[in-house]
């Protein structure tokens, strides 16, 4: 099989993967192309554009973009979908894309493209402005902002949420708790949940979890506005969705509350947005000045201030309301164990809850 063909097929079964968990001609082996650190927002860019296949959202981040714009004279083309569709695209077209940069809202998609060898590598300027637990092991990507998975609950409904994720699975809660089936966070819970438990443990939980008949929604949103709402008592949603609530409706409209499960428990996975540099492109500098703007202060800023998740870099506070990383005790895995989204989605049709 040719390259160009073996990186079309891959395309083709990360889109079909990917493509149900959207929220988000090279050689097909995994050498990278090394950068040297540039300090790439100086007067020499302005004019130039990057070009940037975005997995987030256009209502969200086109501001960033104009930001990122106005304080670097870097001019922005972007095209905006799901990010495992821009992670097929960019697969398809190989060493042709037109992409500088790959800004994705999971690391699992990050993976699944920077196993095909079409990432540049970062320079450490970069990569050292983050922890090793968000970033890639191969130093091609890295973390540009974090969300929690939480148990968000209806305070009307429900006077003490369920303590531990294997607690959601009593009886009790029957029919009373929401999810995204195919979304990309819940898949991403979903496969965190196979490294932590192994195969077996995972299958068992999701066992449970169908056996007590949770109810699927399109989206996380939907999810949560069906716990405000009072359809459902419980949801599995990021933990950012509440707060975009309140933003939008006032505090005195919004009866849910997020509930974060901690000590290591797979219910408080953080997962990460994250962005890498295409090896092909020829405007390596304006798109690296666009990573480090994503983890300058203002990138983080605007990451806490708008989107309300956790910042990757020191001296940049997180949104009040949240928890520390430190207090929420995460699993410690390594994101870049996400990306096997086929093998979560085998396993979630084989317990009848891959609705579509």
């Amino acid at each position: 099989m040719t390259s160009a063909a073996s990186n079309i097929r891959r395309a083709t079964m990360l889109s079909a993967a990917l493509l149900l968990a959207a929220c988000g001609g090279t050689t097909s082996d995994t050498s990278t192309t090394s950068l040297t650190p540039e300090e790439s927002t100086g007067q020499e860019l302005r004019g130039q554009t990057v070009t940037i296949y975005s997995g987030r959202n256009e209502t969200l981040m086109a501001p960033l973009f104009e930001q990122f714009t106005n304080d670097t004279g870097i001019e922005v083309e972007v095209r905006y979908g799901d990010s495992g569709e821009m992670a097929a695209l960019i697969l398809t077209e190989g060493d042709k894309s037109p992409a500088d940069v790959y800004f994705s809202q999971d690391a699992g998609a990050l993976g699944a493209v920077d196993d095909s060898g079409l990432f540049a590598a970062l320079p450490d300027d970069i990569t050292s402005l983050v922890v090793p637990t968000f970033q890639s092991d191969t130093g091609n990507w890295v973390a540009t902002s974090g969300r929690a998975r939480v148990l968000v609950y209806n305070q009307d409904l429900v006077a003490v949420p369920p303590a531990s994720l294997d607690d959601v699975l009593d009886p009790r809660w029957k029919g009373k708790i929401g999810y995204a089936p195919s979304n990309a966070s819940w898949q991403s819970f979903v496969t965190a949940l196979r490294v932590t438990r192994g195969e077996a443990g995972a299958r068992t939980w999701l066992e449970g979890f169908a056996a007590n008949e949770p109810v699927p929604y399109e989206k996380n949103g939907v999810v949560r506005d069906a716990v405000n709402s009072g359809e459902v008592s419980l949801g599995l949603i990021n933990h950012y969705y509440l707060y975009e609530l309140i933003a939008s409706v006032g505090q005195e409209n919004v009866v849910t509350k997020n509930h974060y499960f901690k000590d290591g428990d797979a219910g408080s996975l953080i997962n990460v947005a994250g962005a890498a540099v295409l090896a092909s492109s020829d405007r390596i500098d304006a798109a690296l000045a666009f990573v480090r703007y994503l983890l300058s202060p203002a990138g983080q800023k605007y990451f806490v201030e708008r989107t309300f998740e956790y910042p990757m870099i020191s001296g940049v506070s997180a949104f009040s309301e949240l928890p520390t990383l430190e207090e929420l005790n995460p699993p410690a895995i390594n994101l870049a164990d996400l990306k096997s989204l086929e093998a979560t989605q085998a396993m979630l049709e084989d317990v009848g809850l891959l609705t579509r």
